[in-house]
């Protein structure tokens, strides 16, 4: 193999494959990049794999030898990224095949690679669910819920974000047991996804959040709006953009029914200026964070204010005044301010709405006058009196 290709690109197809390199392979060979020079297409393609999540990207270079090797990932990555952005760089295989000298203008290194044959194939959906994507639409639906997914392992269904198709729109869905964020996106598949045989329900799909970042990171840096393939068979995903590709498997099981966890109605109901509530909560987070993360919201319907309030114990106390549009009667209601922050920073209105029934009942945050579309739910904190 004998590859030239720009340092620039090499690097930024490096830093992009790494992250689905494994940090404790299981097998020497997962720690490596593979590296494939196509002489027939002046291509050179990188491939990262996990055994769970895959990244494939190519590059235009100059082949003179078509061939393959994989390199041991951050090596390669720290060597390539130091070296001039100006310099083109070389790649070439010695006849053993498994030594590979990388040369540029600033001088040349040596690596020891591992054999291509090695290493695992990344999964290919041949048959199944095909599906093109809006990138808008899929970025805004991983972006609002996203965050909510549990980091828990033992939860492993909850660790993922439940995708829902149904005719050209896509709901997406994420939990962790104490809140729960839903968004639906009207036009984000270009053709309806009913064309399959569950025609009526559509199609669904929960798949790791870690996987679904990877695929939000690439989708937010393309520049085109050409829509993205999803492939999807036997606990498998594909999605293919140019020519960048993310493989995941699936999370098996059945996500939780999370529609009925909304409540139906709501007898309160508190107003704010979303900015506003932000930058309070995160003068209050300074006490809050210093005892157990809870921020009270007491609602004061005669004044049109809400207090927000939290008091750390032999820490200090602290507490802001909004106003506010107030329906129902007045209710002192508590809840993890981190939670609150991480929903009102996924909406893009200027106001919010904040729908409660009683303290200890799920309340409901929805941008106002966008009720439909993003639905943000948290459990409260129960109060001690």
């Amino acid at each position: 193999m004998k590859v030239v290709c720009s340092q620039s690109e090499l690097n930024a197809a490096l830093q992009l494959v790494s992250r689905a390199v494994a940090t404790r392979p299981t097998h020497p060979v997962l720690a490596n990049v593979l590296l494939t020079a196509d002489a027939g297409t002046n291509r050179l393609s990188l491939t990262g794999f996990d055994l769970n999540l895959g990244i494939q990207t190519s590059l235009a270079a100059s082949v003179e030898t078509s061939g393959a090797i994989t390199l041991p990932a951050r090596l390669l990555g720290e060597i390539v990224s130091r070296l001039a952005s100006d310099s083109p760089i070389t790649l070439a295989t010695e006849e053993s095949g498994e030594q590979v000298q990388l040369t540029s203008l600033s001088g040349s290194y040596q690596m020891r690679g591992l054999p291509a044959d090695d290493y695992p194939e990344l999964p290919m959906v041949e048959s199944g669910m095909t599906l093109k994507l809006q990138p808008a639409g899929l970025v805004q639906a991983l972006k609002g819920t996203l965050f909510a997914s549990s980091s828990d392992e033992a939860k492993q269904l909850l660790t993922g974000v439940h995708l829902r198709f149904n005719d050209k729109a896509l709901e997406a869905a994420a939990t962790d047991g104490h809140r729960l964020a839903v968004l639906q996106v009207d036009d984000a598949l270009q053709d309806s996804a009913n064309g399959s045989d569950d025609a009526a329900e559509g199609f669904a799909v929960t798949l790791p959040a870690r996987s679904l970042r990877e695929v939000e990171r690439l989708m937010a840096g393309w520049r085109s709006d050409d829509p993205v393939s999803l492939f999807c068979d036997r606990g498998q995903v594909v999605f293919l953009a140019a020519d960048q590709m993310v493989t995941s498997r699936t999370l098996e099981g059945t996500y939780p029914n999370y529609g009925q966890l909304i409540p139906d109605g709501f007898n309160r109901t508190l107003a704010l200026d979303r900015r506003g509530l932000i930058a309070a909560l995160e003068r209050i987070a300074v006490l809050a964070d210093q005892h157990n993360n809870v921020v009270k919201f007491s609602s004061q319907p005669d004044e049109g204010v809400v207090q927000i309030s939290a008091d750390a114990q032999d820490v200090g106390s602290g507490s802001e005044s909004l106003p506010a549009s107030l329906t129902g009667d007045a209710i002192q209601i508590a809840f993890n301010v981190r939670y609150v922050l991480d929903g009102l920073k996924a909406m893009g209105s200027d106001r919010v709405v904040l729908h409660c029934n009683a303290p200890t009942t799920p309340a409901v945050l929805k941008p106002e006058g966008d009720a439909e579309a993003f639905t943000y739910l948290v459990m409260p904190v129960q109060i001690r009196s």
